[in-house]
């Protein structure tokens, strides 16, 4: 029995729940990881797993000895990244979650450049919209657009993420422009399905008190792209972030409006499992990611802008009234 291999098999089948979710991440079958996973647990002498026909649990031998097995496994990464950084070289793959159109327009760009400034990096991406499970997926870092509520993630704020109510030039001709959040509720709404709606579709008044927007839902999507092209299309108003609409807004097919309102402002954030030792191609590349997005985002450029004092979004806790 390779002693490693059985080791990181069954730390990756801890780690996912299932010997298929193991067998996906290390790249073999199955069987192979039963079968690593049947002769660690003869050497041993003992059961890691309660089995049933959907999902493996850990015994309590098993718990005690994945933590031990963690360690050794994060021992031995740290000692490889030792002796490469005496070379000066980052090596290894990162494991990273995204959102899809963040990751698509300006992710893309970033982790090009990163890996041409350290040839020994891989990239196992993944762009989804649904907020992916880090510890239980096991990646590596993943990047979340929110206002990030308690959790057992670490988490670093890259840049602020801001929203601004636009719709299509010939929406507005046919409906209207609307001066005051209020009168949103005359109009076609296109909602981000992702989020809690009060996250966006709610503004801070003149006297710096969070208030609801009173609706009519047209389309709920859960995704920015799509909302996008939908308002493009002269489907109705929606509210989404500037690194999304920026382009459109610049070419004129979409029109800002409500500039003057102080609508949510977010944060993008590098999060990622708490573990006692952080890899140094992660450490690096969350630095490199904080570098490229300092200060002002630059897909805000030119864009009328008005943003809410900071927690105002969390003083509020009502749901919105849609129709």
């Amino acid at each position: 029995m390779d002693r490693f291999t059985a080791l990181a098999t069954f730390v990756r089948v801890a780690d996912t729940g299932s010997i298929s979710g193991a067998a996906e991440r290390m790249d073999v079958a199955k069987s192979a990881v039963s079968r690593r996973l049947r002769d660690l647990e003869r050497h041993l002498g003992v059961e890691l797993f309660h089995r049933s026909t959907r999902h493996l649990a850990l015994t309590s031998s098993g718990e005690a000895f994945y933590h031990r097995a963690r360690r050794i496994l994060a021992d031995l990464d740290e000692a490889e990244e030792a002796v490469t950084r005496e070379h000066g070289e980052l090596t290894g793959t990162l494991r990273v979650a995204a959102p899809l159109s963040f990751g698509l327009m300006h992710l893309q760009p970033a982790i090009a450049a990163f890996m041409n400034a350290h040839p020994g990096v891989e990239f196992d991406l993944d762009l989804d919209d649904d907020e992916i499970d880090l510890v239980g997926k096991g990646f590596d870092l993943g990047i979340r657009l929110a206002s990030l509520p308690d959790s057992t993630l670490m988490a670093r704020r890259l840049a602020p993420i801001r929203n601004i109510a636009v719709a299509s030039p010939d929406y507005l001709a046919r409906h209207g422009t609307p001066t005051h959040p209020a009168q949103l509720a005359d109009h076609e709404c296109l909602v981000y399905s992702n989020v809690p709606e009060t996250r966006v579709w709610g503004f801070t008044d003149e006297r710096g008190r969070w208030r609801p927007v009173r609706g009519r839902r047209r389309l709920r999507v859960n995704n920015g792209d799509f909302l996008r092209e939908a308002a493009i299309a002269g489907a109705g108003i929606t509210i989404e972030p500037t690194f999304i609409l920026h382009r459109a807004i610049a070419d004129g097919r979409l029109v800002p409006i409500l500039t003057n309102v102080g609508w949510p402002e977010i944060g993008a954030y590098a999060v990622y499992p708490q573990t006692r030792h952080l890899s140094a191609r992660v450490r690096a590349f969350i630095d490199f990611l904080a570098e490229r997005f300092a200060g002002e985002p630059y897909w805000d450029s030119g864009l009328p802008l008005a943003t809410a004092p900071a927690g105002a979004e969390a003083g509020y806790q009502s749901k919105l009234d849609w129709e």
